[in-house]
């Protein structure tokens, strides 16, 4: 590479950032790093009419959680600033004309009513209109009228928009970094919109501006945007850009779980999980959509779930620090295809970083939780709950599912666990161990452990005799780690007292 690598991720404020715009800004991440390159943040928000309050925020607030961070863009500024579209507004008509000056783009003064009246005429023929070669002599435009009468529409300040004119009869070829070469035939394309009737830039004209402006010299975006390439490939040509027009790479779509298309926030709402990195609130409607970091995922581990979403590694590897990935990533080995995602597999990359967390810094997890309950308890034993629980959890939230009843002993008693396990001659066990229990020089762990393994070997009992009805009293149900370990983090007192409610309340 000759040129210095310089990237960009240029989303739209439209709404929530999707889980497939994270990936796409993990890639231009990932390719920028292991490049020494620019990793930019530039905000399209030329569709004003799409425009929704706080998605810009959400936007840098979810790649700061991503660990995500740019080198240049909205909020840091940097040698190309503005980055923000609606702020470069004043660029983008000069190139729009230029490219009515050189004749390879024109005024059309069609007004919203003639066109649709015209795709409707063409409708009931089942014919789609289409603003191209073969259609544009007959509208009212720069080509069709005389310099004079465009003259005098312009002066007369006559609505107008800016389009691109399409050559006939060629062969449009984009070279694409994961599907080769792609040849499209200029029959096929229309004579898109560059510059609208309000006075803002469309998508496709703003965007090749802005990548020549600030020297991009990779477009790595999703394979959405496939369909126009050839369109800015060929204005990089009527602009005389060619030989610093970036090279392109488009990435394969999200697919949904089950059957085909793309991922969508139907999906994750039929089927319970998030498809959006961090929670959103819309705006108009009040409803809530969840997000991975609600819903207690480590950003690293969502992260290495999304780097093996259309791009695999030399090896079988599936566990990546960034740091990792930085240095094997390559766009050679994006797949070509979809991928589909997998929401049982997401939760397994989040257990495989959650099980590596020091207690500790699992505590820090469980004991926010707490507060939020008005539960308060020493760290030491947060501590020691976070280490018997983190091989059952895949959650952050699991770490409260798996440990309540460390902290609130249980009202109810499960109803499959009582029909398998409480006998008729439970009652009597179970007050044999509290005599036992109450008899012990201590109530540590391995004395505890002792006790009863003696107890069940002296009076010819089973383990499961007994340890799953005592695992009722205090737990509630049939879940948890070993039953000393549970008994000597409660205590004597809340054991015992447990073991009274559950004999009573069972009888």
């Amino acid at each position: 590479m000759n040129k210095r690598v310089r990237v960009r991720f240029a989303p739209s404020p439209t709404g929530p950032l999707h889980i497939g715009g994270i990936r796409t800004a993990l890639y231009n991440y990932l390719f920028a790093k292991k490049h020494n390159g620019d990793f930019i943040l530039r905000i399209e928000d030329t569709d004003q009419n799409r425009y929704v309050p706080g998605a810009e925020d959400y936007i840098i607030d979810s790649l700061r959680w991503c660990g995500l961070q740019y080198n240049e863009g909205v909020g840091i500024g940097g040698p190309h600033a503005p980055y923000r579209q609606s702020e470069r507004k004043h660029l983008y008509k000069q190139y729009a004309d230029a490219l009515v000056e050189k004749g390879f783009a024109y005024y059309a003064f069609d007004t919203p009513d003639e066109l649709e009246n015209i795709r409707k005429q063409l409708e009931a023929q089942k014919i789609t209109f289409q603003y191209n070669p073969a259609t544009r002599s007959s509208m009212k435009n720069s080509i069709t009228l005389n310099e004079a009468e465009v003259k005098r529409l312009l002066l007369a300040d006559t609505p107008y928009v800016i389009r691109i004119k399409i050559p006939e009869h060629e062969e449009i070829i984009v070279n694409d970094i994961i599907r080769g070469e792609v040849r499209v035939h200029s029959s096929l394309m229309d004579d898109k919109v560059l510059y609208k009737s309000d006075g803002m830039p469309t998508y496709h004209l703003a965007n090749v501006v802005d990548d020549y402006l600030m020297e991009i010299s990779h477009v790595i975006r999703g394979e959405e945007w496939l369909p126009s390439a050839p369109l800015h490939v060929l204005l990089y040509r009527y602009f005389g850009w060619e030989s610093s027009m970036p090279q392109f790479a488009h990435l394969p779509l999200l697919l949904k779980p089950e059957g085909n298309g793309k991922l969508s926030k139907r999906d994750g709402d039929r089927l319970g999980f998030p498809v959006f990195p961090l929670q959103w609130t819309d705006p108009k409607s009040g409803e809530i959509s969840s997000g991975y970091r609600e819903s207690g995922y480590f950003p690293e581990a969502f992260i290495n779930m999304l780097s093996l979403l259309g791009w695999h590694p030399e090896t079988e590897q599936e566990i990546f620090t960034i740091e990792e990935l930085i240095q094997v990533f390559s766009l050679e080995r994006a797949s070509k295809s979809g991928a589909k995602f997998d929401p049982e597999k997401a939760k397994w990359f989040n257990h495989q970083y959650l099980i590596t967390k020091s207690n500790a810094e699992l505590a820090i997890c469980l004991k926010s939780i707490l507060i939020k309950k008005d539960i308060h308890v020493d760290d030491d034993k947060i501590e020691k709950i976070c280490g018997l629980i983190k091989e059952r959890a895949n959650l952050i939230s699991d770490l409260w599912n798996q440990s309540d009843y460390f902290f609130v002993a249980p009202d109810t008693y499960d109803e499959k666990t009582i029909k398998k396990y409480w006998k008729e001659n439970t009652p009597s066990l179970l007050n044999e161990l509290k005599s036992l229990l109450l008899s012990l020089d201590d109530f540590k762990k391995e004395t505890i452990e002792t006790a009863i393994h003696r107890y069940i070997e002296e009076n010819g009992l089973s383990m499961g005799q007994v340890m799953n009805s005592w695992r009722l009293t205090l737990v509630g149900t049939a879940k948890g780690p070993g039953m000393a370990d549970i008994a000597s983090i409660l205590g004597r007192e809340e054991v015992l007292a447990r073991m009274n409610k559950a004999l009573i309340e069972l009888k």
